[in-house]
């Protein structure tokens, strides 16, 4: 199946602006160092680009701001998460300062997601 061209050149975008907790989150889950995890970051996924995604375990990791919990976004991420869940995915989500201030709780609780 060939992959949208403009979800593509998001990612890239995504990838090129990531947020300080994506990329702290990303210097500890890149090269398998989470239980030997591969995980994607910024990866279109259908009509929707993820944070990180493991495709072998089937699962999503979303890093959000404050303004994931506000109207119009959150209502975005609900219908989004029902659709990956619909094909078989998990997602976890984290707020950025948990990320940042947390780094430990945020791999154990992924960890305990992986199991």
């Amino acid at each position: 199946m060939r992959k949208n061209v403009r979800q593509i050149s998001l990612a890239r975008e995504l990838r090129d602006g990531q947020t300080d907790a994506e990329k702290a989150l990303w210097m500890r889950l890149r090269n398998r160092q989470l239980e030997d995890v591969k995980f994607r970051r910024q990866q279109p996924i259908g009509s929707y680009v993820v944070d990180f995604v493991s495709f072998d375990s089937k699962l999503i990791v979303e890093i959000d701001g404050g303004q994931h919990n506000e109207g119009k976004t959150k209502e975005r991420d609900e219908e989004r998460t029902a659709w990956l869940k619909e094909r078989g995915y998990r997602i976890v989500r984290f707020w950025n300062n948990d990320v940042l201030t947390n780094m430990e709780g945020v791999m154990e609780s992924m960890r305990e997601a992986l199991r």
